[in-house]
C-alpha cells in the first residue's frame, strides 16, 4: 500500500511539474511580444543600411521564437523539453480567442520583415503595419496573462488535491501500522525484551571475562618487559664483557709492545751500539799495527760499519713504532707530530716521494687519558701508513679536534682511493680497518670510511670525551 501511495504520489507530484514548467514556456510569449515590439520600432528608426540589417534580423529571430512559443502553447507539447500536458477546455477556448489577435500580431510583423532597406520602412504600408503591432500587443499581452492565470488556478487546485490525496494515504497507513502493532509487534516486543535481558546477562558475562582476560594479558605484559629488560641486560652484559675482554686483549698487546719495545732499546739495541764501538775500535787497531793500507780490509769494515748502524736506526724505528716514548712520556699531540715526521723519515728511506704531512688541532698541551690517547695514536698510525702505502698520496692532512664533548679525528689524503663497498665483500675489512674499528668500537666512538677512487681517502673518528681544559689554543703544525 505504501508503495502505491508513493508510486501514485510520485506520478502526481511529476505531473504538477511539468505544469509548472509549461506555464513558465507559456509566459514566455508575454516577454517575446515585449521584444518584438520593442524590436519593431529600433527596425523602423534605423538610418543606416548595417543598423537596419541587424534589427531586421534579430526581429526575425524573435518572430520565430515567439511563433514557435505559441504553437507548442496552443497544443499543449513543447518538443525541446519534451513535455506534453492536456489543456482543459477552459484553456483551449482562451488560445481559441488569442489566434485571432496572433494572427493580426503576425501578419503585421511579416509586412515590416519584407522590406529590406530603411528607406522601405518608412513607407506607409510599413506604418500601417506597425499601427497595427502597437494595437494588438496589449490584447495580446492581456489574453496571455489570463492563460497563465487560468494555469496558475488550475495548479492549485491540483495540488490541493495532491494534499487531500497524500492525507488520506496518511491517515490509512496509520490505521495500518496501528493494527498491525497491537497484532503483530506486541508478542514480537515481548520477544524483544526476553531477547534483550538474555543479550544483557551474556554482556555481563563477556565483561568479566574481558576483565580477567584484561589482567592476564597485564600480567603477561609485565612478564614480557622483565623478560626483556633481562634479555637486554644480558646482551648488554655480553657486550661488555666482550668489550673487557677485547679492552683487556688491546692493553695485554699494547704491554707487550711496551715490553718489546723496551727490551729491544734497552737490550739489542745497547748490544748493537756496544758491536759499534768494538768494530770501531778493531778499525782503530787494524790502522795502527798495520803498515799497508788494506783496501780490502778497510772497506769491508766499512760495510760492516754502515750495517751495524742501519741496524741500531731500525731498531730505534721498530722500538718507537711499538711503544713511542713520546706518547708515553708527553700526551698525544706531541706523538702525533713525531709521527707525522717519522712517517716522512721513513718514506725518504725508500727513495719515494714524500708526501705533505699537516698536523691540526685545538688542544692544547695537555694529557688526555691513556687508553684515549693509546687509541687515538694506533688509529692514526694505522691510517697513516696505509694511505702512504696503498694510495700514494701527496698530501696528508691530520686534524684533532675538541667540539661538543667529542673529541674528532680526521684523516685524509688525496692518494688514488678505493671503493668503500669493498669493505662490504664477504671477506670484510682488511685487519688494520678492523683494528681501527675495534679501538673505536670500545671508546663508544664512531668510525666512517669514505673514499672515491682516483679522489682520495678521508677517515673519520669521534669519541665522546671530555677535555678538562680551561682554554684551547690552535696548535697548526707542518711536519714536513
Amino acid at each position: 500500500m505504501l508503495t502505491a501511495g508513493q508510486i501514485l504520489t510520485q506520478y502526481r507530484l511529476n505531473n504538477l511539474q511539468k505544469n509548472i514548467q509549461f506555464i513558465r514556456y507559456a509566459s514566455l510569449q508575454r516577454h517575446q511580444s515585449q521584444q518584438l515590439i520593442s524590436k519593431a520600432l529600433q527596425l523602423r528608426d534605423a538610418s543606416q543600411l548595417n543598423d537596419f540589417r541587424t534589427h531586421h534580423r534579430e526581429l526575425k529571430q524573435i518572430f520565430d521564437g515567439l511563433e514557435s512559443s505559441y504553437s507548442q502553447s496552443s497544443s499543449g507539447r513543447i518538443n525541446e523539453w519534451d513535455i506534453t500536458i492536456e489543456n482543459s477546455p477552459k484553456v483551449r477556448a482562451m488560445f481559441d480567442g488569442l489566434r485571432p489577435i496572433y494572427t493580426q500580431l503576425a501578419r503585421s510583423t511579416r509586412t515590416i520583415l519584407s522590406f529590406q532597406t530603411p528607406e522601405a520602412v518608412q513607407s506607409p504600408i510599413a506604418d500601417l503595419a506597425m499601427q497595427q503591432l502597437l494595437q494588438n500587443q496589449n490584447p495580446f499581452l492581456g489574453q496571455v496573462d489570463a492563460i497563465v492565470r487560468q494555469y496558475n488556478a488550475e495548479i492549485r487546485e491540483k495540488i490541493v488535491f495532491q494534499e487531500w490525496i497524500e492525507f488520506a494515504f496518511y491517515i490509512l497507513t496509520l490505521a495500518v501500522v496501528l493494527y498491525i502493532g497491537l497484532k503483530l509487534f506486541r508478542p514480537a516486543i515481548r520477544q524483544l525484551n526476553q531477547t534483550i535481558d538474555q543479550l544483557i546477562a551474556a554482556e555481563n558475562t563477556t565483561a568479566e571475562t574481558n576483565r580477567k582476560l584484561v589482567r592476564l594479558n597485564r600480567s603477561l605484559h609485565e612478564a614480557r618487559q622483565r623478560l626483556f629488560q633481562a634479555t637486554k641486560q644480558q646482551h648488554q652484559q655480553e657486550i661488555n664483557d666482550q668489550k673487557l675482554r677485547s679492552s683487556l686483549l688491546i692493553a695485554g698487546q699494547e704491554e707487550e709492545r711496551k715490553r718489546l719495545s723496551r727490551e729491544l732499546h734497552d737490550g739489542l739495541g745497547q748490544m748493537m751500539t756496544a758491536i759499534k764501538l768494538q768494530v770501531e775500535g778493531l778499525e782503530t787497531h787494524l790502522n795502527r799495527v798495520t803498515s799497508a793500507d788494506d783496501p780490502v780490509a778497510t772497506k769491508r769494515i766499512r760495510a760492516l760499519k754502515d750495517l751495524i748502524a742501519q741496524t741500531i736506526s731500525e731498531t730505534r724505528s721498530i722500538s718507537n713504532d711499538l711503544m713511542p716514548s713520546v706518547l708515553s712520556d708527553f700526551g698525544i699531540i706531541p706523538a702525533l707530530k713525531m709521527l707525522a715526521e717519522t712517517a716522512l723519515d721513513n718514506q725518504a728511506k725508500t727513495n719515494n716521494p714524500a708526501p705533505d704531512i699537516r698536523f691540526e688541532t685545538n688542544l692544547p698541551s695537555g694529557r688526555l687519558d691513556r687508553h684515549v690517547e693509546i687509541s687515538l695514536y694506533r688509529i692514526t698510525q694505522e691510517a697513516v701508513t696505509n694511505a702512504i702505502r696503498h694510495g700514494k698520496p701527496t698530501q696528508i692532512t691530520i686534524e684533532l679536534i675538541e667540539r661538543e664533548n667529542y673529541l674528532h679525528l680526521v684523516v685524509a689524503d688525496n692518494g688514488s682511493g678505493f671503493y668503500v663497498q669493498r669493505l662490504q665483500e664477504p671477506h670484510g675489512p682488511s685487519q688494520g680497518i678492523h683494528n681501527m674499528q675495534e679501538r673505536t668500537k670500545l671508546l663508544n666512538g664512531r668510525f666512517v670510511i669514505r673514499s672515491t677512487p682516483g679522489k682520495g681517502t678521508k677517515l673519520f673518528v669521534s669519541i665522546p670525551y671530555q677535555v678538562h681544559f680551561s682554554a684551547y689554543e690552535q696548535d697548526t703544525t707542518n711536519a714536513r
